[in-house]
């Protein structure tokens, strides 16, 4: 059996939270550079985002898949971290109704 730090090194398991990571990035800085006023058009940081939100899907579903039946004990806190990374980087589109 392995624990749950060896299972956080799977590619899979960690590159939805470095993605997320870097969509909540994008869109804080965007904030911080051009204040949270929405704009007509979405730019391109929001079809940024939106990317970096979509690429998580295919790879955590992939991760959940393969290791949840191997590892289910070690898997199901990652998974939450995996949410958790998602959340925090919908939270500031959310707020500022971006």
């Amino acid at each position: 059996m392995t624990n749950t730090n060896t299972t956080l090194r799977q590619l899979s398991a960690f590159v939805p939270i470095i993605l997320s990571i870097a969509a909540l990035a994008l869109v804080l800085s965007r904030v911080a550079l051009f204040g949270a006023a929405h704009q007509a058009d979405e730019g391109a940081a929001a079809h940024l985002w939106q990317l970096l939100m979509a690429m998580q899907v295919p790879i955590i579903a992939f991760f959940a898949i393969r290791y949840i039946p191997q590892q289910p004990r070690q898997v199901v806190p990652i998974l939450a971290l995996q949410l958790i990374a998602i959340l925090m980087a919908c939270a500031p589109v959310a707020y500022f109704h971006l």
